[in-house]
């Protein structure tokens, strides 16, 4: 890989771990558009965005954790039915096609979140889901974050405040290690795609690293990551279009 490419990579996921870490996700999503925007093969982009999403999230669990935000009773059904899903889905090899399509899809998504009108986080009072309900949807967050390469908080943290399970920072709190588990889980369920890790792969480590510490301690400040969540949407809507239109 070029020098100048390596530095834009590695400075985008910089910013991506930063600003997805103050809300207490891990920034695959983010991975996986600046990888598509610099064609890096999809057998390359799963398991490095899994590998870095395990490095964040298992700051950013520590993080909040220390913070009070984590929160079992909400968290084990999510986990307990996302881990073996994430596990069977990392095993998948999609054609590329259908990666690709499918990747695209969760990007619009992912953008789509992160434009959201603000009311999203100004909650009323939260109730948990019950057992069968949250179990469903750990089992449908896992099998699509295996799948993709992700670690779900994109899909989990929307459905939670949405449905009014748990305020945004507890949200964040519990979301993390979901991710943490489920990322692992999927790479897991994949073992022979830790072959295809790129070379530079220490160098978007450590990226990653200084950015998730720079976002779990804004996030743990209650510090918004303000309008820049726009440029990180914009990346996103970028690939996602690159991804489903080429």
């Amino acid at each position: 890989m070029e020098p100048l490419a390596l530095l834009l990579i590695a400075g985008l996921m910089f910013a991506g771990a930063a600003l997805y870490a103050t809300v207490g996700h891990a920034g695959a999503s983010a991975y996986l558009a600046i990888m598509a925007l610099f064609a890096l093969p999809p057998d390359v982009m799963r398991p490095t965005a899994l590998v870095l999403n395990i490095l964040v999230s298992a700051l950013a669990t520590w993080r909040y954790a220390r913070a009070g935000l984590f929160d079992w009773k909400l968290f084990w059904p999510f986990a307990a039915a996302a881990v073996p899903m994430a596990w069977l889905a990392g095993g998948i090899s999609l054609p590329t096609a259908t990666y690709r399509s499918l990747l695209g899809v969760v990007l619009l998504l992912s953008a789509l979140r992160l434009l959201w009108p603000k009311p999203i986080r100004a909650l009323g009072p939260t109730r948990a889901p019950g057992l069968p309900i949250a179990l469903a949807t750990g089992a449908a967050v896992g099998a699509l974050s295996g799948l993709v390469g992700v670690g779900g908080g994109i899909f989990l943290s929307p459905i939670i405040l949405l449905l009014g399970w748990a305020n945004p920072r507890t949200t964040s709190g519990t979301v993390a290690p979901f991710i943490l588990l489920v990322s692992a889980s999927g790479l897991l369920g994949n073992l022979s795609s830790i072959g295809a890790l790129p070379p530079e792969l220490p160098w978007f480590a450590l990226a990653v690293l200084l950015g998730g510490l720079v976002g779990t301690s804004l996030g743990a400040r209650r510090l918004s990551p303000g309008r820049i969540l726009y440029a990180l949407a914009a990346v996103e809507l970028l690939a996602a279009g690159k991804l489903l239109t080429s």
